[in-house]
Order: structure tokens, then C-alpha cells, then sequence
């Protein structure tokens, strides 16, 4: 399969069982889709713990788990991809390079990322290579250690890509992986927050997915308060306007303006009763 075929397709059909309305329609496409592709999926598990002792390296070749990122008070975003893909892993990793440049949240002090291969063949070398070219479109150090790339066996990469429900495939004909376009942002404590797809990803959605996986102490006031007004849309798969939440914003504006203006006129009233008593 051509690797244009094999990305149109994947992007198509790669990770929406998860929403109701399409389940039938995705499995149609499934049970259509070339052998190379059946079999990738994300079947999100949103709540549920990432394994934190799975044994990886890094990009300078030194031993990593998450456990080395996770508890530490700031999310974690986490990519699965492989160095040497021809086209759809650095289109996620660029397009996610692309939202951290545009977010106001700084990275290793506010969030990490992780980035792990799905391929047990690479080694530490081409995971340098990647975060050196990705860390540099980012403005940031290369040899920042707030972005990991690593690599690992196919035990442990299965079981974190198992426990993240991410499926994917190796294609023995093409010598590629087939995989679904996404990523995934963990709350400090390893829980798996929020499922981000496609390849192309608005800042405003990395940022709130952030924010809310930091429960609320990541990011500005006005940032928490803009989260109760923004919800996920499991249908667009964005972070929408949500009418409630601006209504009771505004509620509160309300109230708050009411109760300061009861307060300044009780105050009035009590220095006029004063002057009063006086005379």
C-alpha cells in the first residue's frame, strides 16, 4: 500500500469507535479496510492509569519510566509514534510542535511530553535526531529534558499503548506501521485526561485539555474560568462553547455586582445615620 493510501485511510478510520453515532459507520469502513489497516484503532479509556514502570530509554540513552515524569505536580502530554515513519508520525509531531509554540503555558515548567516509539527496533540515536529537530521548530533547547523521546522493548510498549487503547499494526509487504493520528494528555497522577485527534491541533484545545487535566492548577484564573465555559465535544472532537457555563458566569457577574452595590448603599445608609445621630 502506498504510504498517501495508507495515511488517508488511517486518518479516516483510526479512532472513532468511541462515539455512539458512528459506530456503525466505522465499522463499515473497517470491515472495507485494506488487511494493512484492520486491526488500528483508539478505544479511548479516559480514567484509567497508565502503567508507570514500564522499563524505556531516552534519547540519550539513559533508562526512563514514566514514573520519572508523572507525580510531579504538571500533565504530561504523550505521543506514540515511530522515528522512522514516512509521513503520519511527523505530521502529529509537527502539528503538535506547532500548538506548544502558539500556547502561553511553559513547557517543563507547566507541562512535560513524552514521546515514545511503537517500533522496539529504534534505538536512542533516531530519537535524538527527532527531538533535536522538534525541540528546535519549538524554540527550546534540544537537550531539553522536559521533552522526552524514548524508545523501548515491544513488551513495554504494548502495554502502554494497551493500557492507552491505542491499536496499531505492522505491515510486513511495506516494512511500515499502521497507526491512528492522536495523542494523549495525562493528569499529573497518570490518569489518561483527554483524547486529541488528527494532526493538525488547536491551541486552544491542547491548552484547556491541559488545564483540565491539571485541575486547575495549571494555567491563570481566567483560563479555569474559560474551561467552565468550553466543553468537549465528543462529535467534533473539540473544545466547544458550552451556553451553560457562560450563563452561569454571568450569573455570577450578577450577583457579585448586586452584592457590592447592596454593600456601597448600606454603607452610605449607615454614615448618613451617623452624621445624624452627630447633629
Amino acid at each position: 500500500m502506498k504510504p498517501v493510501a495508507a495515511l488517508a485511510l488511517v486518518l479516516a478510520t483510526g479512532a472513532w469507535a468511541q462515539y455512539p453515532g458512528d459506530r456503525q459507520a466505522h465499522g463499515a469502513a473497517r470491515s472495507q479496510a485494506p488487511a494493512a489497516v484492520k486491526g488500528v484503532d483508539v478505544l479511548e479509556r479516559l480514567g484509567d492509569n497508565v502503567p508507570e514502570a514500564g522499563h524505556f530509554v531516552d534519547s540519550e540513552g539513559q533508562p526512563f519510566q514514566l514514573s520519572d515524569v508523572l507525580h510531579r505536580g504538571t500533565p504530561v502530554v504523550l505521543t506514540l509514534v515511530y522515528y522512522r515513519c514516512p509521513a503520519l508520525c511527523s505530521l502529529v509531531l509537527s502539528g503538535l510542535t506547532r500548538s506548544l509554540r502558539n500556547l502561553d503555558l511553559k513547557l517543563g515548567q507547566d507541562y512535560r511530553v513524552v514521546t515514545v516509539s511503537i517500533d522496539p527496533t529504534e534505538t536512542s540515536r533516531q530519537a535524538a535526531e527527532s527531538k533535536r529537530g522538534h525541540l528546535q521548530a519549538l524554540g527550546v533547547d534540544p537537550l531539553s529534558p522536559a521533552w522526552t523521546f524514548a524508545t523501548g522493548q515491544d513488551e513495554d510498549v504494548h502495554a502502554l499503548a494497551g493500557a492507552l487503547g491505542f491499536q496499531y499494526t505492522y505491515d510486513e509487504a511495506s516494512k511500515q506501521y499502521a497507526h491512528a493520528a492522536a495523542i494523549f494528555v495525562l493528569s499529573p497522577d497518570g490518569k489518561i485526561s483527554r483524547y486529541l485527534y488528527g494532526i493538525d491541533f488547536p491551541a486552544r484545545d491542547v491548552k484547556m485539555a491541559l488545564v483540565e487535566a491539571g485541575k486547575g492548577k495549571v494555567g491563570t484564573a481566567l483560563d479555569r474560568v474559560l474551561l467552565t465555559c468550553f466543553k468537549y465535544d465528543a462529535t467534533t472532537r473539540r473544545f466547544e462553547p458550552y451556553v451553560l457555563g457562560f450563563v452561569r458566569i454571568g450569573a455570577s457577574f450578577v450577583f457579585v455586582a448586586l452584592a457590592t452595590l447592596l454593600t456601597v448603599l448600606w454603607r452610605q445608609e449607615m454614615k448618613m445615620k451617623k452624621r445624624g445621630a452627630r447633629a
